[in-house]
């Protein structure tokens, strides 16, 4: 069973730096994937509220039996429910529904900067971590804008900044920013849509004897990212996770460098709301 280096956050919290995540995996199925990724080595699990797999999660936590305090467990307040008030009855909502007392990370899951309400969430966010319900607080989907005006109206940093990032979409200037932060930067959608079918990086896959998958997420480790991605396969569940006996040469590292092609699969979080 691989032991899967963690990141040293703001907080002071240590976080896996591989996850797994579990968008689009409904209630049952979500049980299953979660107690199998436990069971195979994972102790980070990521959903949100908007999943509706949050009781899902819960109940393969418990049916995996491992210890609470082994586990990193990340959820996110949805857009619909932001503001102060809004956002504590969220997160009510969903550690009842996650079966637990805390959570280890809470996001703000998009700007939603329409919505002219990000700041008073975070203002919950803080109240959440001050109160230790939530031992690390963060954003989703955050572009510098954003985060300037976050430092500008709070004393407290993300700990981490939640993106779209993968070969196509490396998001360079904003990884920096984080940076020079002091954010974590995580990966959402790590491996892109068919990213994994590009002949460079099956190229690269083969000559290391891997999957162009583990060459993807081994990228994204040496980046320094934390990365979370999805799979209801047992096999590659296990496969995402055996990435730390290699390493990419700095040629590997220069050829998926040259794929960023600034191309985002998810919604522009600058309108999103």
């Amino acid at each position: 069973m691989p032991d899967i280096p963690t990141r040293r956050l703001n907080s002071g919290a240590e976080m896996p730096v591989l996850g797994l995540g579990v968008w689009q995996v409904a209630g049952e199925e979500a049980a299953d994937v979660v107690a199998t990724a436990i069971g195979a080595g994972y102790t980070s699990i990521d959903t949100a509220a908007i999943y509706g797999n949050e009781r899902g999660v819960g109940e393969g936590i418990r049916r995996s039996g491992a210890a609470r305090d082994s586990l990193f467990v990340t959820t996110k307040v949805w857009n619909d429910s932001q503001g102060y008030d809004a956002t504590l009855k969220a997160f009510d909502n969903s550690v009842a529904k996650l079966g637990l007392d805390h959570v280890d990370l809470y996001l703000i899951h998009w700007p939603a900067a329409a919505r002219g309400l990000y700041l008073e969430t975070w203002k919950a966010l803080e109240k959440l971590h001050a109160e230790g319900r939530a031992r690390s607080i963060g954003v989703s989907n955050f572009h510098i804008p954003h985060l300037k005006r976050l430092f500008d109206h709070s004393d407290v940093s993300p700990a981490v900044n939640q993106i779209e990032l993968h070969p196509s979409l490396q998001q360079a200037e904003l990884r920096a920013f984080h940076a020079e932060h002091g954010i974590a930067t995580e990966a959402w959608s790590p491996l892109q849509r068919g990213a994994v079918n590009r002949p460079e990086i099956v190229a690269i896959a083969s000559k290391h004897g891997r999957t162009p998958a583990q060459v993807i997420l081994r990228w994204h480790v040496q980046l320094g990212n934390i990365a979370i991605p999805k799979s209801v396969t047992p096999s590659r569940i296990r496969e995402n996770i055996a990435v730390f006996d290699f390493e990419l040469d700095a040629a590997d590292m220069a050829v998926i460098a040259s794929l960023d092609a600034g191309l985002r699969t998810g919604p522009d979080p600058d309108t999103f709301s």
